[in-house]
Protein backbone atom coordinates (compact mmCIF):
# COMPACT_ATOMS: atom_id res chain seq x y z
CA UNK A 1 0.00 0.00 0.00
CA UNK A 2 0.67 3.56 -0.46
CA UNK A 3 1.59 4.34 3.19
CA UNK A 4 3.42 5.82 5.29
CA UNK A 5 6.28 7.54 3.10
CA UNK A 6 2.96 10.07 1.81
CA UNK A 7 2.25 11.13 5.70
CA UNK A 8 5.78 13.15 6.32
CA UNK A 9 4.22 15.50 3.35
CA UNK A 10 1.25 16.66 5.18
CA UNK A 11 1.26 15.74 9.01
CA UNK A 12 3.12 18.57 10.21
CA UNK A 13 0.66 20.98 8.71
CA UNK A 14 -3.26 21.61 9.22
CA UNK A 15 -4.82 20.06 6.23
CA UNK A 16 -8.89 20.64 4.87
CA UNK A 17 -10.53 17.59 5.06
CA UNK A 18 -12.63 16.61 2.26
CA UNK A 19 -14.99 14.02 1.96
CA UNK A 20 -15.40 12.61 -1.99
CA UNK A 21 -19.05 12.46 -2.88
CA UNK A 22 -20.53 9.49 -1.98
CA UNK A 23 -21.98 9.10 -6.01
CA UNK A 24 -25.09 7.41 -7.00
CA UNK A 25 -27.47 6.22 -4.39
CA UNK A 26 -29.06 3.53 -6.51
CA UNK A 27 -25.70 2.15 -7.88
CA UNK A 28 -24.45 1.81 -5.06
CA UNK A 29 -27.04 -0.42 -3.17
CA UNK A 30 -26.80 -2.06 -6.82
CA UNK A 31 -23.11 -3.26 -6.14
CA UNK A 32 -23.94 -3.68 -2.93
CA UNK A 33 -26.23 -6.61 -3.62
CA UNK A 34 -24.62 -7.79 -6.60
CA UNK A 35 -20.81 -7.92 -5.36
CA UNK A 36 -22.50 -8.83 -1.77
CA UNK A 37 -20.23 -6.17 -0.06
CA UNK A 38 -20.97 -3.11 2.64
CA UNK A 39 -21.58 0.82 1.22
CA UNK A 40 -18.66 1.71 2.20
CA UNK A 41 -17.02 -0.50 -0.42
CA UNK A 42 -19.46 -0.16 -2.81
CA UNK A 43 -19.40 3.27 -2.40
CA UNK A 44 -15.46 3.66 -2.72
CA UNK A 45 -15.95 1.30 -6.43
CA UNK A 46 -18.67 4.42 -7.39
CA UNK A 47 -16.06 6.83 -6.65
CA UNK A 48 -13.56 5.11 -8.98
CA UNK A 49 -15.99 5.21 -11.63
CA UNK A 50 -17.20 1.75 -11.17
CA UNK A 51 -20.45 0.92 -12.18
CA UNK A 52 -21.43 -2.23 -12.85
CA UNK A 53 -20.89 -5.86 -11.64
CA UNK A 54 -18.88 -6.13 -14.53
CA UNK A 55 -16.68 -3.06 -14.04
CA UNK A 56 -15.81 -4.62 -10.96
CA UNK A 57 -15.00 -7.82 -12.47
CA UNK A 58 -12.23 -6.13 -14.35
CA UNK A 59 -11.04 -3.57 -11.47
CA UNK A 60 -10.73 -6.87 -8.65
CA UNK A 61 -9.57 -9.17 -12.01
CA UNK A 62 -7.48 -7.54 -14.38
CA UNK A 63 -6.40 -9.33 -17.35
CA UNK A 64 -3.66 -8.68 -20.22
CA UNK A 65 -6.13 -9.64 -23.09
CA UNK A 66 -7.92 -6.30 -21.58
CA UNK A 67 -4.94 -4.67 -23.51
CA UNK A 68 -5.99 -2.05 -26.18
CA UNK A 69 -5.03 -3.25 -29.36
CA UNK A 70 -1.94 -1.17 -30.16
CA UNK A 71 -2.73 -0.52 -33.51
CA UNK A 72 -5.28 1.94 -32.10
CA UNK A 73 -2.44 4.22 -31.71
CA UNK A 74 -1.75 6.70 -34.72
CA UNK A 75 1.50 6.08 -36.60
CA UNK A 76 1.95 2.87 -35.14
CA UNK A 77 1.44 0.88 -38.36
CA UNK A 78 4.47 3.10 -39.78
CA UNK A 79 6.47 2.59 -36.81
CA UNK A 80 6.16 -1.10 -36.86
CA UNK A 81 6.80 -1.14 -40.46
CA UNK A 82 10.10 0.98 -39.90
CA UNK A 83 11.10 -1.21 -37.55
CA UNK A 84 10.78 -4.71 -39.19
CA UNK A 85 12.81 -2.76 -42.11
CA UNK A 86 15.10 -2.08 -39.93
CA UNK A 87 15.91 -5.70 -38.00
CA UNK A 88 15.55 -7.18 -41.96
CA UNK A 89 18.45 -5.25 -43.34
CA UNK A 90 20.37 -5.38 -40.48
CA UNK A 91 20.56 -1.49 -40.11
CA UNK A 92 22.08 0.56 -36.71
CA UNK A 93 19.29 0.89 -34.04
CA UNK A 94 19.75 3.60 -31.66
CA UNK A 95 17.97 3.29 -28.80
CA UNK A 96 17.46 6.99 -27.63
CA UNK A 97 15.82 7.91 -23.72
CA UNK A 98 15.60 10.22 -21.17
CA UNK A 99 17.52 10.34 -18.13
CA UNK A 100 15.17 10.03 -15.50
CA UNK A 101 13.46 6.70 -14.31
CA UNK A 102 10.37 6.85 -16.92
CA UNK A 103 13.51 7.53 -19.76
CA UNK A 104 16.40 4.71 -18.96
CA UNK A 105 13.50 1.98 -18.13
CA UNK A 106 11.85 2.89 -21.59
CA UNK A 107 15.42 2.12 -22.90
CA UNK A 108 15.82 -0.55 -20.67
CA UNK A 109 12.65 -2.52 -22.18
CA UNK A 110 13.31 -1.65 -25.65
CA UNK A 111 16.96 -2.64 -26.00
CA UNK A 112 16.64 -5.86 -23.92
CA UNK A 113 13.95 -6.55 -26.15
CA UNK A 114 15.35 -5.91 -29.56
CA UNK A 115 19.16 -6.60 -29.33
CA UNK A 116 18.12 -10.61 -30.27
CA UNK A 117 15.99 -9.85 -32.93
CA UNK A 118 18.79 -6.73 -34.39
CA UNK A 119 22.26 -7.51 -35.00
CA UNK A 120 23.22 -3.93 -34.49
CA UNK A 121 21.48 -2.15 -31.69
CA UNK A 122 22.89 0.07 -28.91
CA UNK A 123 21.38 2.58 -26.61
CA UNK A 124 21.98 6.72 -26.03
CA UNK A 125 21.17 8.50 -22.69
CA UNK A 126 21.87 12.73 -23.11
CA UNK A 127 23.79 13.95 -20.43
CA UNK A 128 21.47 15.71 -17.96
CA UNK A 129 24.11 18.90 -17.38
CA UNK A 130 25.61 18.69 -20.84
CA UNK A 131 22.87 18.44 -23.65
CA UNK A 132 19.71 18.48 -20.93
CA UNK A 133 16.34 16.98 -21.41
CA UNK A 134 15.45 15.23 -24.14
CA UNK A 135 16.30 14.67 -27.72
CA UNK A 136 19.45 16.71 -28.05
CA UNK A 137 21.65 18.16 -31.37
CA UNK A 138 24.90 15.99 -30.21
CA UNK A 139 23.23 12.84 -29.56
CA UNK A 140 22.15 13.36 -33.51
CA UNK A 141 25.44 13.76 -34.68
CA UNK A 142 26.69 10.89 -32.07
CA UNK A 143 23.75 8.89 -34.76
CA UNK A 144 25.46 10.29 -37.71
CA UNK A 145 28.84 9.77 -36.57
CA UNK A 146 28.38 6.30 -36.21
CA UNK A 147 26.72 5.53 -39.08
CA UNK A 148 23.11 4.86 -37.31
CA UNK A 149 20.28 4.46 -39.52
CA UNK A 150 17.34 4.82 -37.14
CA UNK A 151 16.91 5.86 -33.69
CA UNK A 152 13.52 4.93 -31.28
CA UNK A 153 13.63 7.87 -29.05
CA UNK A 154 11.74 7.04 -25.71
CA UNK A 155 9.81 9.52 -23.20
CA UNK A 156 10.84 12.45 -25.42
CA UNK A 157 10.67 14.28 -28.85
CA UNK A 158 6.74 14.66 -29.01
CA UNK A 159 8.23 18.84 -29.23
CA UNK A 160 11.29 18.50 -30.94
CA UNK A 161 10.55 19.98 -34.01
CA UNK A 162 13.61 21.36 -35.22
CA UNK A 163 16.15 17.98 -33.64
CA UNK A 164 14.05 15.87 -36.10
CA UNK A 165 14.66 18.63 -38.76
CA UNK A 166 18.63 18.98 -38.57
CA UNK A 167 18.29 14.23 -38.12
CA UNK A 168 16.37 14.49 -41.40
CA UNK A 169 19.27 16.34 -42.95
CA UNK A 170 21.79 14.05 -41.98
CA UNK A 171 19.36 10.83 -43.29
CA UNK A 172 18.48 9.74 -39.52
CA UNK A 173 15.02 8.05 -39.31
CA UNK A 174 13.11 8.56 -35.55
CA UNK A 175 10.49 6.91 -34.38
CA UNK A 176 9.46 9.08 -31.27
CA UNK A 177 7.34 7.16 -28.33
CA UNK A 178 6.13 10.05 -26.05
CA UNK A 179 3.93 10.61 -23.23
CA UNK A 180 3.98 14.50 -23.27
CA UNK A 181 1.25 16.64 -24.64
CA UNK A 182 2.51 18.12 -28.13
CA UNK A 183 2.76 21.33 -29.11
CA UNK A 184 1.79 22.96 -31.93
CA UNK A 185 3.17 20.85 -34.38
CA UNK A 186 4.18 17.06 -34.96
CA UNK A 187 7.99 16.53 -35.36
CA UNK A 188 8.02 15.24 -39.08
CA UNK A 189 9.56 11.44 -38.13
CA UNK A 190 9.09 8.09 -39.50
CA UNK A 191 6.42 7.36 -37.29
CA UNK A 192 5.63 9.98 -34.15
CA UNK A 193 3.26 7.68 -31.22
CA UNK A 194 1.80 9.43 -28.62
CA UNK A 195 -1.67 9.07 -27.10
CA UNK A 196 -1.84 12.42 -26.43
CA UNK A 197 -1.72 13.53 -29.94
CA UNK A 198 -5.08 15.54 -30.46
CA UNK A 199 -5.18 13.03 -34.22
CA UNK A 200 -4.77 9.61 -32.03
CA UNK A 201 -7.51 7.75 -31.24
CA UNK A 202 -5.80 5.46 -28.99
CA UNK A 203 -8.52 4.97 -25.78
CA UNK A 204 -6.04 5.28 -23.14
CA UNK A 205 -4.07 8.59 -22.72
CA UNK A 206 -2.39 8.37 -19.90
CA UNK A 207 0.40 6.03 -20.67
CA UNK A 208 4.20 6.30 -19.28
CA UNK A 209 7.06 6.95 -21.90
CA UNK A 210 7.88 2.93 -20.88
CA UNK A 211 4.25 2.13 -21.67
CA UNK A 212 4.54 4.05 -24.83
CA UNK A 213 7.68 1.90 -26.12
CA UNK A 214 5.74 -1.61 -24.97
CA UNK A 215 3.04 -0.63 -26.77
CA UNK A 216 5.65 -0.26 -29.84
CA UNK A 217 6.72 -3.87 -29.25
CA UNK A 218 3.40 -5.19 -28.33
CA UNK A 219 2.48 -4.52 -31.95
CA UNK A 220 5.24 -5.42 -33.19
CA UNK A 221 5.06 -8.78 -31.49
CA UNK A 222 1.80 -9.06 -32.80
CA UNK A 223 2.67 -8.29 -36.09
CA UNK A 224 5.43 -11.11 -36.27
CA UNK A 225 5.52 -13.58 -33.69
CA UNK A 226 2.07 -14.07 -32.27
CA UNK A 227 3.43 -14.99 -28.83
CA UNK A 228 3.58 -12.34 -26.28
CA UNK A 229 4.93 -14.52 -23.05
CA UNK A 230 8.41 -13.13 -23.90
CA UNK A 231 7.32 -9.44 -23.77
CA UNK A 232 4.79 -9.73 -20.84
CA UNK A 233 8.29 -11.26 -18.81
CA UNK A 234 9.39 -7.70 -19.07
CA UNK A 235 6.49 -5.86 -17.63
CA UNK A 236 8.16 -5.90 -14.27
CA UNK A 237 10.47 -2.95 -15.59
CA UNK A 238 6.79 -1.05 -17.03
CA UNK A 239 5.91 -1.46 -13.62
CA UNK A 240 8.59 0.45 -12.12
CA UNK A 241 8.28 3.08 -14.64
CA UNK A 242 4.26 3.88 -14.20
CA UNK A 243 4.92 3.85 -10.62
CA UNK A 244 8.03 5.95 -10.70
CA UNK A 245 6.79 8.48 -12.83
CA UNK A 246 3.42 8.94 -11.12
CA UNK A 247 1.03 8.33 -13.89
CA UNK A 248 -2.25 7.52 -13.05
CA UNK A 249 -3.10 3.45 -12.14
CA UNK A 250 -6.44 3.33 -13.87
CA UNK A 251 -6.91 1.83 -16.82
CA UNK A 252 -4.44 0.28 -18.50
CA UNK A 253 -1.86 1.16 -16.55
CA UNK A 254 -3.53 -0.93 -14.23
CA UNK A 255 -3.27 -4.19 -15.80
CA UNK A 256 0.13 -3.02 -16.51
CA UNK A 257 1.18 -2.13 -13.34
CA UNK A 258 -1.05 -5.37 -11.81
CA UNK A 259 1.19 -7.70 -13.63
CA UNK A 260 4.36 -6.13 -13.55
CA UNK A 261 4.42 -6.06 -9.97
CA UNK A 262 3.86 -10.00 -10.14
CA UNK A 263 6.40 -10.30 -12.58
CA UNK A 264 9.04 -7.49 -10.35
CA UNK A 265 8.35 -10.03 -7.50
CA UNK A 266 9.51 -13.47 -8.81
CA UNK A 267 12.06 -11.63 -11.78
CA UNK A 268 14.89 -13.53 -13.07
CA UNK A 269 16.53 -10.37 -14.60
CA UNK A 270 19.89 -9.68 -12.52
CA UNK A 271 19.87 -6.33 -12.68
CA UNK A 272 16.53 -5.91 -10.94
CA UNK A 273 17.45 -8.52 -8.37
CA UNK A 274 20.71 -6.63 -7.43
CA UNK A 275 18.63 -3.15 -7.05
CA UNK A 276 15.54 -4.92 -5.19
CA UNK A 277 18.80 -6.67 -2.77
CA UNK A 278 20.51 -2.66 -2.09
CA UNK A 279 16.94 -1.25 -1.66
CA UNK A 280 16.18 -3.85 1.48
CA UNK A 281 13.46 -5.26 -0.63
CA UNK A 282 14.68 -8.91 -0.91
CA UNK A 283 12.42 -11.34 0.31
CA UNK A 284 9.57 -8.85 0.53
CA UNK A 285 6.12 -8.59 -1.42
CA UNK A 286 7.37 -5.19 -3.52
CA UNK A 287 4.47 -2.94 -3.93
CA UNK A 288 4.42 0.51 -6.32
CA UNK A 289 5.37 2.48 -2.96
CA UNK A 290 8.36 0.32 -2.94
CA UNK A 291 8.99 1.46 -6.63
CA UNK A 292 8.26 5.13 -5.80
CA UNK A 293 10.28 5.22 -2.73
CA UNK A 294 12.94 2.87 -2.60
CA UNK A 295 13.66 1.53 -6.35
CA UNK A 296 12.89 4.57 -8.26
CA UNK A 297 14.76 7.00 -6.75
CA UNK A 298 18.05 4.97 -7.07
CA UNK A 299 17.45 4.83 -10.76
CA UNK A 300 16.87 8.38 -11.10
CA UNK A 301 20.36 8.93 -8.73
CA UNK A 302 22.54 8.06 -11.48
CA UNK A 303 21.12 10.26 -13.84
CA UNK A 304 21.28 13.67 -11.28
CA UNK A 305 24.60 12.45 -9.49
CA UNK A 306 26.71 11.22 -12.64
CA UNK A 307 24.86 9.59 -15.72
CA UNK A 308 21.52 7.80 -16.55
CA UNK A 309 23.38 5.02 -18.79
CA UNK A 310 24.77 3.62 -15.30
CA UNK A 311 20.56 3.07 -14.41
CA UNK A 312 20.66 1.19 -18.40
CA UNK A 313 23.48 -0.52 -18.02
CA UNK A 314 22.39 -2.22 -14.56
CA UNK A 315 18.64 -2.92 -15.97
CA UNK A 316 19.80 -4.88 -18.84
CA UNK A 317 22.51 -6.70 -17.38
CA UNK A 318 22.17 -10.16 -17.60
CA UNK A 319 25.46 -11.33 -14.88
CA UNK A 320 25.37 -11.85 -11.36
CA UNK A 321 28.17 -9.97 -10.65
CA UNK A 322 29.01 -6.96 -12.94
CA UNK A 323 25.19 -6.16 -11.48
CA UNK A 324 26.01 -6.38 -8.04
CA UNK A 325 28.51 -3.83 -8.55
CA UNK A 326 26.09 -1.15 -10.95
CA UNK A 327 23.48 -1.64 -8.18
CA UNK A 328 26.14 -0.59 -5.14
CA UNK A 329 27.34 2.04 -7.91
CA UNK A 330 23.56 3.30 -8.06
CA UNK A 331 22.89 2.98 -4.18
CA UNK A 332 26.69 5.30 -3.57
CA UNK A 333 24.97 7.33 -6.30
CA UNK A 334 21.48 7.65 -3.92
CA UNK A 335 23.22 8.21 -0.86
CA UNK A 336 25.32 11.31 -2.48
CA UNK A 337 21.61 12.14 -3.57
CA UNK A 338 20.27 12.07 -0.30
CA UNK A 339 23.18 14.12 1.43
CA UNK A 340 22.90 16.90 -1.35
CA UNK A 341 18.94 16.74 -0.91
CA UNK A 342 18.82 16.79 3.09
CA UNK A 343 22.10 19.95 2.99
CA UNK A 344 20.14 21.94 0.61
CA UNK A 345 16.58 21.72 2.15
CA UNK A 346 18.28 23.14 5.96
CA UNK A 347 19.42 26.04 3.52
CA UNK A 348 16.85 26.43 2.17
CA UNK A 349 14.41 26.65 5.00
CA UNK A 350 16.78 28.92 7.03
CA UNK A 351 17.47 31.07 3.70
CA UNK A 352 12.97 31.54 4.53
CA UNK A 353 13.49 31.90 8.30
CA UNK A 354 16.46 34.58 7.73
CA UNK A 355 13.76 36.19 5.70
CA UNK A 356 11.05 37.10 7.56
CA UNK A 357 9.18 38.98 3.94
CA UNK A 358 9.17 35.84 2.36
CA UNK A 359 7.62 34.08 4.72
CA UNK A 360 4.55 36.16 4.04
CA UNK A 361 4.57 36.03 0.05
CA UNK A 362 2.25 33.41 -1.74
CA UNK A 363 5.11 31.89 -3.44
CA UNK A 364 8.80 30.89 -2.50
CA UNK A 365 11.58 31.79 -4.83
CA UNK A 366 15.06 30.69 -4.08
CA UNK A 367 18.56 30.97 -5.46
CA UNK A 368 22.16 29.66 -4.21
CA UNK A 369 24.90 29.46 -6.57
CA UNK A 370 26.71 25.99 -5.43
CA UNK A 371 23.72 23.81 -5.28
CA UNK A 372 23.38 20.85 -6.80
CA UNK A 373 21.49 21.17 -9.70
CA UNK A 374 20.74 17.21 -10.10
CA UNK A 375 18.37 17.63 -6.80
CA UNK A 376 16.54 21.26 -7.09
CA UNK A 377 13.45 19.34 -8.01
CA UNK A 378 13.36 17.24 -4.92
CA UNK A 379 14.31 20.18 -2.33
CA UNK A 380 11.34 22.53 -3.54
CA UNK A 381 8.75 19.88 -2.81
CA UNK A 382 10.62 19.41 0.81
CA UNK A 383 9.90 23.27 0.96
CA UNK A 384 6.32 22.90 0.33
CA UNK A 385 6.23 20.53 2.84
CA UNK A 386 6.98 23.21 5.28
CA UNK A 387 5.63 25.74 3.29
CA UNK A 388 2.91 25.22 1.08
CA UNK A 389 3.03 27.46 -1.79
CA UNK A 390 4.63 27.48 -5.07
CA UNK A 391 7.99 26.78 -4.71
CA UNK A 392 11.12 27.61 -7.54
CA UNK A 393 14.80 26.51 -6.44
CA UNK A 394 17.49 27.98 -8.54
CA UNK A 395 20.97 26.94 -8.49
CA UNK A 396 24.23 28.55 -10.88
CA UNK A 397 24.52 27.03 -14.30
CA UNK A 398 26.81 27.83 -17.52
CA UNK A 399 26.55 31.28 -16.36
CA UNK A 400 22.45 31.25 -15.61
CA UNK A 401 20.29 30.53 -13.00
CA UNK A 402 18.22 27.06 -13.30
CA UNK A 403 16.31 25.14 -11.47
CA UNK A 404 12.67 23.24 -10.83
CA UNK A 405 9.33 24.52 -9.96
CA UNK A 406 6.78 22.53 -8.21
CA UNK A 407 3.19 23.50 -7.10
CA UNK A 408 0.26 22.65 -4.66
CA UNK A 409 -2.71 21.06 -5.36
CA UNK A 410 -4.83 22.73 -7.78
CA UNK A 411 -3.26 25.61 -8.40
CA UNK A 412 -1.42 26.53 -11.91
CA UNK A 413 2.46 26.81 -11.94
CA UNK A 414 2.55 27.22 -15.81
CA UNK A 415 0.58 29.55 -16.11
CA UNK A 416 2.09 31.28 -13.48
CA UNK A 417 5.60 31.26 -14.73
CA UNK A 418 4.29 32.09 -18.31
CA UNK A 419 2.72 35.52 -17.11
CA UNK A 420 6.98 36.42 -15.83
CA UNK A 421 8.34 34.41 -19.50
CA UNK A 422 9.63 38.26 -20.52
CA UNK A 423 12.26 37.77 -17.55
CA UNK A 424 13.11 34.31 -18.31
CA UNK A 425 15.52 32.93 -20.76
CA UNK A 426 13.64 29.55 -21.25
CA UNK A 427 11.04 27.59 -19.63
CA UNK A 428 8.65 24.40 -19.85
CA UNK A 429 6.38 22.16 -17.81
CA UNK A 430 3.11 21.59 -16.71
CA UNK A 431 1.12 22.71 -14.09
CA UNK A 432 2.53 20.86 -11.41
CA UNK A 433 5.95 21.26 -12.53
CA UNK A 434 8.39 23.13 -14.58
CA UNK A 435 12.02 24.13 -15.38
CA UNK A 436 13.10 27.63 -15.99
CA UNK A 437 16.86 29.26 -16.74
CA UNK A 438 16.71 33.45 -16.07
CA UNK A 439 20.07 35.45 -15.76
CA UNK A 440 20.85 35.80 -12.43
CA UNK A 441 20.55 39.52 -12.56
CA UNK A 442 17.04 39.22 -13.42
CA UNK A 443 16.05 37.27 -9.76
CA UNK A 444 14.45 39.37 -7.60
CA UNK A 445 13.03 40.98 -10.35
CA UNK A 446 11.36 37.45 -11.10
CA UNK A 447 10.62 36.72 -7.42
CA UNK A 448 8.68 40.03 -6.76
CA UNK A 449 6.99 39.50 -10.15
CA UNK A 450 6.29 35.70 -9.72
CA UNK A 451 4.94 36.63 -6.04
CA UNK A 452 2.70 39.04 -7.32
CA UNK A 453 0.99 37.02 -10.19
CA UNK A 454 0.79 34.01 -8.03
CA UNK A 455 -1.04 36.44 -5.13
CA UNK A 456 -3.28 37.38 -7.72
CA UNK A 457 -4.12 33.72 -9.19
CA UNK A 458 -4.31 31.76 -5.84
CA UNK A 459 -7.32 30.64 -3.98
CA UNK A 460 -7.95 30.68 -0.75
CA UNK A 461 -8.40 26.59 -0.84
CA UNK A 462 -5.19 26.34 -2.68
CA UNK A 463 -3.13 27.55 0.04
CA UNK A 464 -4.35 24.74 2.81
CA UNK A 465 -3.11 20.92 1.46
CA UNK A 466 -6.08 18.78 1.18
CA UNK A 467 -6.73 14.96 2.49
CA UNK A 468 -9.42 13.40 0.58
CA UNK A 469 -11.51 11.50 2.51
CA UNK A 470 -12.58 8.28 0.87
CA UNK A 471 -15.72 7.26 3.42
CA UNK A 472 -16.59 7.95 7.48
CA UNK A 473 -16.59 5.06 9.25
CA UNK A 474 -16.65 3.39 12.54
CA UNK A 475 -14.28 1.22 13.94
CA UNK A 476 -17.10 -1.81 14.47
CA UNK A 477 -16.75 -1.59 10.24
CA UNK A 478 -13.26 -2.53 10.20
CA UNK A 479 -13.23 -6.52 9.54
CA UNK A 480 -10.73 -8.78 8.43
CA UNK A 481 -13.16 -9.25 5.52
CA UNK A 482 -13.68 -5.55 5.34
CA UNK A 483 -9.57 -5.25 4.93
CA UNK A 484 -9.53 -8.08 2.25
CA UNK A 485 -11.51 -6.72 -0.18
CA UNK A 486 -9.62 -3.01 0.40
CA UNK A 487 -6.81 -5.05 -0.46
CA UNK A 488 -7.82 -6.12 -3.94
CA UNK A 489 -7.90 -2.35 -4.87
CA UNK A 490 -4.39 -2.58 -5.03
CA UNK A 491 -2.06 -1.37 -6.84
CA UNK A 492 -2.82 1.75 -5.57
CA UNK A 493 -1.39 5.21 -7.04
CA UNK A 494 -2.65 8.45 -8.52
CA UNK A 495 -6.55 7.87 -9.57
CA UNK A 496 -6.61 4.76 -7.30
CA UNK A 497 -4.81 5.79 -4.16
CA UNK A 498 -5.30 3.80 -0.70
CA UNK A 499 -8.36 4.51 0.90
CA UNK A 500 -8.72 6.76 3.55
CA UNK A 501 -11.23 7.21 6.21
CA UNK A 502 -12.61 9.36 8.71
CA UNK A 503 -13.88 8.14 12.09
CA UNK A 504 -15.70 10.74 14.57
CA UNK A 505 -15.28 11.77 18.42
CA UNK A 506 -12.88 8.89 19.26
CA UNK A 507 -10.97 8.87 22.68
CA UNK A 508 -7.93 7.47 24.45
CA UNK A 509 -8.46 4.41 25.94
CA UNK A 510 -5.70 5.71 28.51
CA UNK A 511 -3.29 3.49 26.73
CA UNK A 512 -2.11 5.87 23.74
CA UNK A 513 1.95 7.17 24.34
CA UNK A 514 4.93 7.96 22.86
CA UNK A 515 7.38 5.86 20.88
CA UNK A 516 10.48 6.17 19.03
CA UNK A 517 14.25 7.00 19.87
CA UNK A 518 12.88 10.41 20.26
CA UNK A 519 9.22 9.80 21.47
CA UNK A 520 8.18 11.92 18.75
CA UNK A 521 5.75 9.34 17.46
CA UNK A 522 2.13 8.71 19.08
CA UNK A 523 0.84 4.79 19.19
CA UNK A 524 -2.61 5.47 19.43
CA UNK A 525 -5.05 3.40 21.65
CA UNK A 526 -8.63 4.77 21.07
CA UNK A 527 -12.00 3.54 21.25
CA UNK A 528 -15.04 5.14 19.49
CA UNK A 529 -18.77 5.56 19.54
CA UNK A 530 -19.33 2.06 18.94
CA UNK A 531 -17.05 1.26 21.94
CA UNK A 532 -14.33 -0.59 19.63
CA UNK A 533 -11.11 -0.20 20.43
CA UNK A 534 -8.49 -0.08 17.38
CA UNK A 535 -4.68 1.04 17.65
CA UNK A 536 -2.48 3.67 15.55
CA UNK A 537 0.76 5.26 14.94
CA UNK A 538 0.67 8.40 13.61
CA UNK A 539 3.85 10.08 12.99
CA UNK A 540 5.93 13.39 14.43
CA UNK A 541 2.89 14.75 15.92
CA UNK A 542 3.16 12.84 19.92
CA UNK A 543 4.13 16.06 22.03
CA UNK A 544 1.58 18.23 19.66
CA UNK A 545 -1.14 15.86 20.63
CA UNK A 546 -0.38 13.46 23.68
CA UNK A 547 -1.04 15.85 26.74
CA UNK A 548 -4.43 17.22 24.88
CA UNK A 549 -5.87 13.50 24.40
CA UNK A 550 -4.89 12.37 27.34
CA UNK A 551 -7.14 14.96 28.97
CA UNK A 552 -9.88 12.40 27.68
CA UNK A 553 -10.85 14.84 24.71
CA UNK A 554 -12.57 13.52 21.56
CA UNK A 555 -11.21 14.00 18.45
CA UNK A 556 -11.47 12.99 14.83
CA UNK A 557 -8.63 11.04 13.09
CA UNK A 558 -8.50 10.48 9.61
CA UNK A 559 -6.29 7.33 8.47
CA UNK A 560 -5.78 4.33 6.01
CA UNK A 561 -5.66 0.83 7.69
CA UNK A 562 -3.06 -1.71 7.28
CA UNK A 563 -1.80 -4.67 8.63
CA UNK A 564 0.88 -4.90 11.85
CA UNK A 565 2.96 -7.55 12.58
CA UNK A 566 4.37 -7.81 15.80
CA UNK A 567 5.96 -11.09 17.24
CA UNK A 568 4.49 -13.57 14.75
CA UNK A 569 0.40 -11.88 15.59
CA UNK A 570 -0.80 -9.89 12.65
CA UNK A 571 -2.90 -7.58 13.27
CA UNK A 572 -5.37 -4.76 12.16
CA UNK A 573 -3.68 -1.05 12.87
CA UNK A 574 -4.52 2.52 11.89
CA UNK A 575 -1.88 4.34 10.12
CA UNK A 576 -3.12 7.96 10.92
CA UNK A 577 -2.67 10.62 8.82
CA UNK A 578 -4.29 13.54 10.67
CA UNK A 579 -5.77 14.23 13.76
CA UNK A 580 -8.66 16.77 14.74
CA UNK A 581 -9.36 17.62 18.41
CA UNK A 582 -13.16 18.52 18.97
CA UNK A 583 -13.81 21.71 21.14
Amino acid sequence: MLISQYYFIIIFMESSWILKPEGDIATINKLMQELNVSKPIATMLVQRGINTFDEAKKFFRPELEHLHDPFLMADMNKAVERLQKAIENKEKILVYGDYDVDGTTSVALVYSFLRNRAENIDYYIPDRYKEGYGISFQGIDFAAENDFDLVIALDCGIKAVDKIEYANKKNIDFIICDHHTPGDKIPEAIAVLDPKRSDCNYPYKELSGCGVGFKLLQAYTQQTLGDFKELYSYLDIVAISIASDIVPITGENRILAYYGLKELNQTKKEGLKAIIDVAGLKDKNIIISDCVFKIGPRINAAGRIESGRSAVKLLISEDKEPAKQFSENINNFNTTRQEFDSTITQEALKMIEDNPEWKEHKATVLFKEDWHKGVVGIVASRVIETYYKPTIVLTKSKGMATGSARSVDGFDLYAAIDACSDLLESFGGHKHAAGLTIKIENIDKFRNRFNEVVSGMITAEQQIPKIEIDAKISFKEITNNFFNIIRQFAPFGPGNMTPVYVTEKVMDTGFSRAVGSDESHLQLNVKDASHVRMKGIAFGIAQKYLPVIKQKKSFDICYSIEENEWQGNVSLQLMVREIKIND
